[in-house]
């Protein structure tokens, strides 16, 4: 016993020993493989593992090269319970050259678990060898990308499933492109329709027949002979300057000669019936010569020059034919017709070989009644007033109450009086005054007085060489600018200073119903009473005035809402206490030199009556007949007063006739001035 406890010692003395050597440092080693393995372990899984036991003996002659103390084994024979000899061989591999599968390399590269094997398919199993798994460790590559060496360096190529993928990427591009696309044809097209839904409602009289916008027909097929020949004769003239400058006589005469021929057949039809029945025969012929000039002299590059050449041409004289066309279309609208010269001219001689006994009207107490409805119209266009007074009178309910106030020129105030001594409104009261005796209305108390007899405003109107001759400078060279009678609404309480209210008329104005019902009409402490223009984005103040200029911009809202003169009641006792007229001497006065707006009565009204305009229901008021070919026959029917305001008034010959009849009733044609004059239907 003693001899074992002594045995058993000095083996434990001698485990000591090399516990505090070799056998202390070959644990470490065991402890730190196992923590090094482990993780490996797990990413082998079940697939790399065996239920194959590794033989005692085998495992015993590994190890036992080593020498190793019982702590050593007891470590290993842990180890050999959770891997089998495949796996402890490939471990072995791996940590001797720090290969792909290391604990290293992935820390260093980052990988994830969406990397693969590439290159062959590996299946790692009981059958695979340590050989195979250990080759197959080391082509370990990313997902998508092969490792090629060219000249010592790496790159990355794609792979068939990268490709895929970006091919798909691309179609999906396409594809979107397309639908946006599609969606830009879709909305250009929905706005070309509108467009040209919006041009049907337009009167080709007034804006002419083409229009890029506007569908003549719904039938695409109706007057296709027509147009061919056109065509042809379009290609012809292309074709006949070719042939000349290359040479080609013969053909460019056979082309000239051919011409002239659809020019007659064409002629001036318009239709397809009115065209000869040879036409036919001359349509055949040009199109045979078209098709040998094609074939002989046909460049694209020249017949493209050329019918640019002759689309500019033709873009010229449209231009230049809209500038001629505005030009007339503005004299037309200043010109008095000969009909109401002569009328006037008639009336005025017959009323100066009246005594003075006989030109006095009836019922001039009523003039200064506030209990009545009076009315102010200035005016110096006979036929014009007779038809607003004509019509204000048929329509009243009781035309007793009405009192007409007329104000004309010295040139126009004889006749004017005696139209009304021949014609009396019935019972209604009227009184013609002349605006030259009104002694108070001078250059020293009124600036558009003053400013008109400037030099530079005479220039301005009168100068023949006047260097600007656009539409818009000879639409305020109108004489009606230059009359105080346009002028005069201005100073209606110094006209009448005895009256509360009155309604002011323009003289293009024709009265449909009884206007009685506006005296009732609360303007809750405004001046003016007046039916806004601006039903969308048109007719407001920036139209009218400079917003350049910073009084204007300083002092008014540019979206405010215009309204319109022609038709407006005014409260002259509320304009005696603001001082209407004196606000609009302060903006005349400043616009001496007209960079606040240009000539006319409507935007110093705008700017005088800011703040103190009181809309009025639009049924009152239906404006546009002078200029608008698309207002609705219903608001006109329906309107209280409609207004031709624009250059088309309908005593001129280039009125819209889809209008005229409304302000045509009111005239009497049976009247011997008026037959007289030839002033017809």
């Amino acid at each position: 016993m003693a001899t074992m406890a002594m045995k058993r010692g000095n083996s434990m003395a001698g485990v000591r020993r090399n516990s505090g050597g070799y056998g202390s440092w070959m644990s470490i080693v065991i402890l730190v493989l196992f923590l090094l393995l482990a993780p490996v372990g797990y990413f082998f899984g079940s697939g790399m593992y065996s239920s194959t036991s590794i033989d005692d003996n085998d495992f015993s002659t590994r190890i036992g090269k080593q020498d190793v103390d019982w702590r050593a084994k007891l470590a290993l024979q842990h180890i050999r319970s959770l891997f089998s000899k495949k796996v402890i061989d490939i471990i072995k591999a791996s940590t001797d050259d720090l290969g792909p599968l290391s604990l290293d390399s992935f820390r260093k590269s980052n990988l994830s678990a969406s990397w693969k094997f590439t290159d062959q398919e590996i299946v790692i199993g009981n059958n695979s060898s340590p050989t195979e798994i250990k080759e197959s460790s080391r082509n370990w590559t990313p997902t998508g990308k092969q490792e090629k060496t060219l000249d010592g360096h790496s790159q990355s190529v794609d792979t068939p499933a990268k490709l895929a993928r970006r091919q798909l990427r691309d179609k999906r591009r396409e594809t979107r492109a397309a639908d946006l696309v599609k969606k830009d044809d879709d909305v250009i097209i929905k706005l070309e329709n509108a467009a040209i839904e919006r041009s049907k409602s337009v009167d080709s009289a007034v804006l002419g027949k083409y229009s890029i916008w506007r569908k003549e027909n719904d039938n695409e097929n109706i007057d296709t002979t027509i147009r061919l020949v056109r065509d042809q004769m379009i290609m012809a003239r292309v074709y006949m300057s070719i042939a000349t400058m290359k040479n080609k006589t013969v053909l460019a005469r056979e082309l000239q000669s051919q011409l002239k021929e659809s020019q007659r057949s064409l002629g001036d039809a318009t239709a397809d019936a009115d065209l000869n029945r040879s036409v036919g025969e001359k349509v055949k012929a040009m199109g045979q010569l078209l098709s040998k000039a094609k074939s002989q002299i046909y460049d694209c590059k020249l017949v493209t020059g050329k019918l640019r050449a002759m689309l500019q041409s033709a873009d010229e004289q449209v231009r230049s034919l809209k500038k001629q066309s505005m030009f007339l279309s503005q004299l037309a609208a200043k010109t008095i017709p000969n009909g109401i010269h002569c009328l006037s001219m008639r009336l005025t001689i017959d009323y100066y070989l009246l005594p003075p006994e006989k030109r006095i009207f009836p019922r001039s107490e009523n003039l200064e009644n506030p209990d009545l409805y009076h009315y102010a119209l200035f005016s110096d266009n006979v036929l014009a007033a007779s038809v607003v007074v004509n019509s204000t009178i048929k329509n009243a309910k009781e035309p007793e109450k009405h009192v007409f106030h007329l104000v004309s020129d010295k040139l126009n105030f004889g006749a004017m009086n005696m139209w009304f001594l021949l014609n009396p409104p019935g019972k209604a009261t009227i009184h013609v005054e002349n605006v030259d005796e009104f002694k108070w209305l001078n250059s020293s108390y009124c600036p558009v007085l003053r400013q008109l007899e400037s030099a530079a405003m005479k220039e301005y109107y009168f100068r023949s060489d006047h260097q600007t001759t656009g539409s818009s400078n000879l639409k305020y060279r109108n004489p009606k600018y230059l009359s105080m009678l346009n002028h005069l609404r201005f100073y209606l309480p110094q006209v009448y200073p005895k009256l509360n209210k009155i309604l002011f008329l323009d003289d293009d104005i024709v009265v449909q119903k009884d206007l009685t019902g506006l005296w009732r009409v609360d303007l809750n402490g405004k001046v003016n009473g007046a039916v806004e223009t601006c039903g969308e984005s048109f007719h407001r103040f920036d139209k009218y005035l400079n917003f350049s200029n910073p009084h204007i911009a300083r002092n008014f809202d540019p979206n405010a809402c215009g309204w319109a003169y022609g038709m407006n009641m005014f409260d002259l006792e509320v304009w005696k206490k603001k001082d209407i007229t004196g606000i609009y001497h302060k903006w005349q006065n400043m616009n001496e030199d007209r960079v606040l707006w240009k000539l006319g009565t409507l935007p110093p009204g705008l700017m005088t009556f800011y703040g103190l305009t009181h809309p009025l229901d639009k049924s009152w008021h239906v404006l546009g007949l002078g200029y608008n070919p698309s207002v609705d026959k219903k608001d006109i029917e329906k309107a209280a007063v409609i207004h031709y305001n624009g250059n088309m008034k309908p005593w001129l010959e280039l009125a819209m006739t889809k209008y005229r009849s409304y302000w045509v009733k009111y005239i009497k044609f049976d009247h011997p001035y008026v037959r007289g004059c030839k002033l017809g239907e």
